[in-house]
């Protein structure tokens, strides 16, 4: 591992994260930790007589990122698969799979992920273009959010789903006008094919979370919250763990079967001993309440406008656990001391979380921080809820804007009024909670400056090149603030994390966990705040990132 190094930190803007002292002139790093913070000459007293002088000449420092809510292993994964993140059309998809089968020729699956919605009709990609470039091998792609997959024919035979396979539970097979499928599986749908494809071993896990890494340290990221964890995703972390290749600050978040019952807790309970013994947190519980707007799965209070290609009058959506069994997996895992980590995307599943954690509190006051990820529609009856009930604010800022899945998928189904009440991340602040940022990487960027330039500006952040439309701000009423936005990439998520005494701020006594930026982030247009682009990262005291020519 990266020796630490002792620094003098100083010749450029000091952003502490700290209220009563946001500002500094100079910092110390000795042993790993902040030494000292302030008037240069005080901290000069304080620095180590070896340390080296980082002289900043204009750059900036900021405490390190931390993502509360990313799936590394699956972004690492991505990176060595069929990668369609960012593609522009169907015909670029059929391109990069091509592509993909010239440099692998051997693989028996196309298995891959990153295909976005807006460019198909309905957002549903049909079997026929993929068979086009696959033939007879089988091929499963999920899309970015991973809530849809795309397969061809060969897929679909030999899983045997025709126009007799009826929707399993929490899931749907789009169809063409006879019933045969379409090609598109939404949701629990997805396993029917997933089962026979085949998984990733062992090694190309542990190389796919190492390549994670690394691209996360790039972003200045020290920590995150591992939003999703099976067995195997457990193996991967213990085996770079136990090798000291695990350079992050990581708190895993297990997963809950919806299927399963309360016997569940005891087995997660063993999970969280065991990793505990190979020095891993495992403190979180995943519990996934509904889908995503897009494929109106995400569960409303109010049915889904009907409209050309939505769904059936009264459709509102998938809540994937009863409201009395939501309510009572939190109170089980409460009582073991577990923090849960929901996934609510509809105002209903934001209230059933709402109501479980209510239900929760009722067994006594552990400060387990329960967190609620997504809050893409949240009831403006519910916004004054999370403060009272100490539930922390997991927002995902990037999908805060107009783009084609908001404006074409969404919007309409919702209506304009409802519409109004979309990622009410400045109503939250207001309200008192306490706002956590993440990416949900690999769904979008994982670069925290993106994120936070769009929960600023409330829009697509400029890609430096013209390439980005102007649109207008989705909501700009809902914009933060910079030092809050900030706060809640680096201080919000080490809180979730139970690490604020850690790290999350610059401060005598904790972690040298820090972000060297190209330029101060307060002096850049907030749409161009990635272009203060991240030099080096350090995880106590550690450079773990330096860009190089930085």
């Amino acid at each position: 591992m990266q020796p630490r190094t002792d620094l003098l930190i100083t010749g450029g803007p000091i952003w502490t994260g700290r209220s009563d002292q946001p500002w500094v002139e100079a910092l110390a790093v000795r042993d790993g930790k902040v030494a000292a913070a302030g008037p240069l000459a005080e901290v000069r007293q304080v620095s180590a007589p070896w340390a080296e002088t980082l002289e900043l000449s204009g750059r900036a420092v900021i405490p390190a990122f931390h993502d509360a809510h990313c799936h590394p292993l699956g972004g690492g994964l991505q990176q060595r698969s069929c990668n369609l993140e960012g593609a522009r059309s169907p015909g670029e998809c059929q391109e990069r799979i091509r592509a993909y089968l010239a440099s692998h020729p051997d693989v028996e699956w196309v298995v891959g992920k990153g295909w976005s919605m807006e460019l198909f009709p309905r957002g549903t990609p049909g079997r026929q273009l993929l068979d086009q470039v696959t033939g007879e091998r089988p091929a499963y792609l999920t899309n970015r959010d991973g809530h849809s997959a795309w397969v061809n024919s060969a897929a679909l035979r030999l899983a045997g789903i025709d126009a007799a396979t009826p929707d399993p539970p929490h899931g749907r097979i789009e169809r063409m006008e006879a019933g045969e499928p379409q090609g598109t599986l939404h949701e629990g749908a997805m396993e029917l094919v997933e089962h026979w494809a085949p998984p990733a071993t062992d090694a190309e896990r542990v190389a796919a979370l190492r390549q994670a890494q690394s691209h996360l340290h790039s972003l200045g990221i020290a920590g995150w919250q591992d939003a999703m964890v099976d067995p195997e995703t457990e193996t991967a972390y213990a085996a770079l763990a136990g090798a000291g290749e695990l350079s992050a600050r990581v708190r895993l978040a297990l997963w809950w079967e919806r299927e399963g019952g309360l016997e569940q807790v005891e087995q997660l309970a063993l999970r969280r001993q065991q990793l505990a013994d190979s020095g891993l947190d495992a403190g979180s519980v995943k519990i996934m309440l509904d889908g995503v707007m897009e494929t109106f799965t995400a569960a409303l209070l109010e049915p889904y406008l009907t409209l050309p290609g939505g769904p059936p009058d009264g459709q509102r959506g998938h809540l994937f656990l009863d409201p009395e069994v939501a309510a009572a997996a939190t109170s089980a895992l409460h009582r073991r001391g577990f923090q849960v980590h929901f996934h609510a995307i509809g105002d209903r599943a934001v209230r059933v979380a709402l109501d479980a954690v209510e239900s929760a509190s009722r067994e006594g006051g552990q400060d387990l921080r329960h967190h609620i990820a997504h809050i893409q529609l949240v009831d403006p009856a519910d916004l004054h809820r999370f403060h009272r009930l100490k539930v922390v604010a997991n927002m995902q800022p990037f999908w805060a804007c107009h783009e084609p899945q908001m404006d074409e998928l969404t919007i309409p189904f919702l209506g304009a009024e409802r519409s109004r009440h979309q990622y009410p991340f400045r109503g939250l602040a207001d309200s008192g909670a306490v706002l956590a940022g993440g990416s949900d990487w690999p769904v979008s960027t994982a670069n925290p400056l993106e994120e936070v330039a769009v929960a600023v500006t409330r829009r697509v952040p400029s890609d430096g090149a013209g390439e980005n439309p102007a649109l207008p701000p989705f909501l700009p009423e809902q914009g933060l603030p910079l030092a809050v936005a900030l706060s809640a990439f680096t201080a919000g998520s080490a809180f979730v994390n139970h690490l604020e005494h850690v790290t999350g701020t610059l401060e005598v006594g904790k972690a040298a966990d820090l972000v060297v930026l190209a330029q101060d982030p307060f002096a850049v247009d907030a749409e161009r705040l990635p272009e203060a682009q991240v030099e080096s990262t350090m995880v106590d005291g550690r450079l773990v990132f330096h860009r190089d020519g930085g």
